[in-house]
């Protein structure tokens, strides 16, 4: 599985997000691709201290411990899976600034790949250092080929 701390990675993430135009349709969802790109930058964000999510309830803790390896392994996700309430985007994003927050946000995590100690995810608890970069390059791939990129 590739990972955001590979400089591989981040050169084709990159590019895959430059190659996108604003009137691209997705193949599924219900975002356009300036939501998209809005949307990516919340998991960024929460590894990056950046974003606080409410903790669930012990029930919710249960079931996401469930579905923790999905999201660094190399199967790729489901199309149209729901996500936690935080990480919605419904109202109209501006293309060019969401692109270029996006892109800073991946350099920011980035530059943490030396980085061994991080805080647990506020919903699926733990991960090592290279789970986090797995599942980081993994939520972008998986939104990146939704529109095609």
């Amino acid at each position: 599985m590739k990972s955001l701390f590979s400089d591989d990675a981040v050169s084709e993430i990159r590019t895959r997000i430059e190659l996108l135009q604003e009137t691209q349709n997705p193949k599924w969802g219900k975002m356009n691709v300036s939501q998209m790109l809005a949307h990516c930058k919340f998991p960024l964000q929460v590894a990056l201290g950046e974003l606080a999510l409410e903790k669930p309830n012990v029930f919710k803790r249960i079931l996401f411990s469930m579905f923790k390896s999905s999201l660094y392994n190399d199967k790729p996700w489901k199309q149209n899976l729901p996500t936690t309430k935080e990480f919605l985007v419904s109202s109209d994003k501006n293309f060019n600034k969401e692109r270029t927050d996006l892109l800073e946000e991946i350099e920011k995590f980035h530059a943490k790949k030396d980085q061994t100690e991080w805080p647990p995810h506020p919903m699926f608890g733990c991960f090592t250092r290279e789970q986090w970069g797995q599942m980081q390059y993994k939520h972008l791939d998986h939104h990146l080929t939704q529109f095609g990129a």
